[in-house]
């Protein structure tokens, strides 16, 4: 059974088929955290891990990026940091 993923402009389940033969590319937006780390955090990391490792297990080469976004002004104001 291949695998099928929902196409949220189409708004249909579709067959998966990579853009380069046996090559799959992952680009996830990771975390921007404004409080305390919680189990929900690991979610993003875990999930886009067991989804890389499905497609290697299929015999895809896989190349998977994760962002870190960097802390803003919200963050700096918050902790009370001085800035400049």
């Amino acid at each position: 059974m291949a695998l099928q993923i929902y196409n949220t402009m189409t708004r249909k389940k579709e067959e998966f088929v990579p853009l380069k033969r046996n090559f799959v590319q992952l680009y996830t937006c990771g975390l921007t955290v404004y409080d305390f780390m919680h189990i929900g955090h690991a979610r993003t990391y875990l999930f886009w891990d067991v989804v890389r490792r499905y497609f290697t297990h299929q015999g895809y080469d896989v190349f998977a990026i994760i962002n870190n976004t960097d802390i803003d002004d919200k963050n700096i104001a918050r902790a009370d940091i001085p800035v400049g």
